[in-house]
This record gives structure tokens, sequence and C-alpha cells, in this order.
């Protein structure tokens, strides 16, 4: 079997012992957002499977939109992410 060459990890666990790989990014001409996949995309640059920079240039994101994405997974987890839940969060 052929495993192509990558910089960096070719997966990571995650914190509550599960396992993040690069198959379970979103593919690169994703176009509909849902929470989960944010998520993703952020686990992955914030515990080091892929840098941050590739993510951006890979899913056409820019810097600002990423950092929304990532405080609110560290404000509010991937519930943060939900556009109902943004409408409700930022209510309080």
């Amino acid at each position: 079997m052929f495993l192509k060459r990558v910089d960096g990890p070719r997966q990571i666990t995650l914190p509550d012992g599960s396992i993040l790989s690069r198959a379970d990014l979103p593919a690169p001409d994703t176009r509909r957002w849902v929470a989960s996949r944010k998520a993703i995309v952020v686990r992955a640059v914030v515990y080091g499977l892929i840098p941050q920079a590739e993510a951006l240039e890979r899913y056409a994101l820019s810097e600002e939109e990423f950092a929304l994405w990532r405080s609110a997974v560290e404000r509010h987890g991937d519930q943060g992410l939900k556009v109902t839940a943004i409408q409700k969060l930022r209510q309080l």
C-alpha cells in the first residue's frame, strides 16, 4: 500500500481519547459548512494535525473567519458553531 508523504503527523489523539486523522478532514472543495465540519478543522489546527496556514489555504478561509470559529469553540464548545446557537449566545 502506498501512503502519500505529508508534512506533520498523519493522525493525532485528542484529549478525550478519540483519534483524528487527515482522512477525517472535510474535502477541500467543501461549500456547506456545518458545525461539525468547522469543529473538525478547528481541532485539527489546535492539536497540530495541520498548520493554520494550510487550513486557511485548503478551505479558502480568511484568518478572521477561522479566528471566529476558534473562539466560538473555545468559549462554547461545538455548540457555539451552530447558527441558531450563535444567535442565542449573542443575546447573553
